[in-house]
């Protein structure tokens, strides 16, 4: 097992993984990383408390995207949907966002580029980056991707 993925056994952070987010959250957050390096901002499901959790933006065709490399059982997907999409996102400034669900027969290619972009994914991603779309096709259900809109109020 890579060290990377060994971050994350059992799809869950550890201890490491877990105070590494924090920093890298915090220094998304403050905007001191490149543009598509961003902090995402969910209200925990169980604790009602505000969560930062660093993620990478994939960007394209001027829309902006997520990817779970977790899967469906990353904690921050859990809780952006008991959020009904509600987050906010952070690089620097604070902006408040509804992420949607982008269908599966769409994902393909947006899991794709964000290898492209983000290659500490591809320890937990089952496709190689330079992988035929088809193979990402067959890959797509298994990783969320959300696409991330504007929205008017702040979150609670």
């Amino acid at each position: 097992m890579s060290f990377k993925k060994s971050l994350y056994a059992g799809g869950r952070p550890g201890p490491l993984a877990k105070a590494l987010n924090n920093f890298w959250a915090k220094l998304h957050a403050w905007g001191i990383a490149p543009n598509y390096l961003v902090t995402l901002e969910i209200v925990g499901r169980k604790s009602g408390k505000v969560i930062a959790f660093p993620l990478v933006m994939l960007v394209r065709d001027g829309e902006r995207y997520f990817v779970s490399m977790l899967s469906e059982q990353a904690n921050w997907v859990r809780n952006l949907r008991a959020a009904g999409g509600k987050a906010a996102l952070r690089h620097g400034r604070t902006e408040q966002a509804l992420l949607d669900d982008v269908p599966v027969d769409e994902r393909a290619p947006l899991l794709k580029a964000y290898l492209q972009i983000a290659p500490g994914a591809q320890p937990h991603i089952s496709v190689a980056k330079d992988a035929p779309l088809v193979e990402f096709e067959q890959a797509a259900a298994a990783y969320p991707v959300f696409k991330a809109n504007p929205r008017k109020e702040s979150m609670p």
